[in-house]
């Protein structure tokens, strides 16, 4: 049997390896096409694969055990679990990459996109600013086709005419900021809250009016010091935990 492939990355030695990898393997599992080999390669192979040793392997997969994504057999193997639907947990954990892999595995639909003046809750992030560019985008499970969060970013206007609306379609802003626009990202600072949901909210994430959210808000910063995107996501909080891990060394 043909084991899947999962994509490659290039490891920060500054973040825990065992999360890096799980993150990696958890957007390859997630964004797989619908005929993908459901079996994993070995524990061996995967280390191989990733440049870590086999007990990081093994905290890795134990992490997506956990998540309901892969199941493991002795002696059969390791399974990706094709109707997984466990909740994702919302991880504050400093990469970048992190966050990208965060979002993988979700369909996503630009609802709107445009110039708007900035909204008075964050005239402390552009004080040199009278607008932003906005863009407002649904997130639904692949698999599923269920509505799981939906995101406003507001980002600097100088940089909406390097931003390609339908690359917001398949990566992050995070992403499309660093990889596409090429700025300068230093820091993304995030806060995390628990809410009630508005009735926008509930209408697009199809939840009853008042259902418990989790709001996320990260501002990401260049190396001046200046913000660059602030972005607000809903996440519906049946599908949703939040983790912080902390390094005690």
């Amino acid at each position: 049997m043909t084991a899947f492939a999962p994509d490659s990355i290039v490891l920060n030695r500054k973040l825990p390896l065992w999360y890096q990898v799980s993150q990696s393997l958890r957007a390859s599992i997630l964004g797989r096409t619908p005929d993908a080999p459901l079996r994993l390669p070995t524990e061996e192979q995967l280390a191989g694969h990733y440049g870590v040793s086999v007990l990081t392997m093994r905290q890795a997969l134990k992490e997506l055990e956990d998540e309901g994504l892969i199941s493991r057999h002795r002696r059969r193997g390791t399974f990706i679990e094709p109707h997984a639907r466990r909740g994702s947990p919302v991880r504050l954990l400093g990469s970048v990459d992190a966050i990208v892999a965060q979002q993988s595995g979700m369909d996503t639909k630009l609802l709107s996109h445009g110039r708007e003046p900035v909204p008075a809750d964050l005239a402390e992030f552009f004080p040199d600013l009278t607008e932003v560019a906005t863009y407002h985008r649904l997130r639904s499970d692949a698999t599923t086709g269920e509505p799981t969060n939906h995101a406003r970013n507001h980002v600097r206007p100088d940089l909406a005419p390097r931003i390609d609306p339908a690359d917001l379609e398949r990566w992050p802003m995070t992403k499309v900021l660093r990889d596409v626009v090429g700025v300068a990202i230093s820091r993304i600072t995030d806060t995390v809250e628990a809410r009630l949901a508005d009735p926008e909210t509930a209408r697009l994430l199809e939840v009853p009016l008042l259902s418990p959210i989790l709001h996320y808000t990260g501002i990401t910063y260049d190396a001046e010091g200046r913000a660059l995107d602030v972005a607000r996501i809903l996440y519906r909080g049946d599908r949703f935990s939040f983790t912080v891990t902390l390094d005690a060394t």
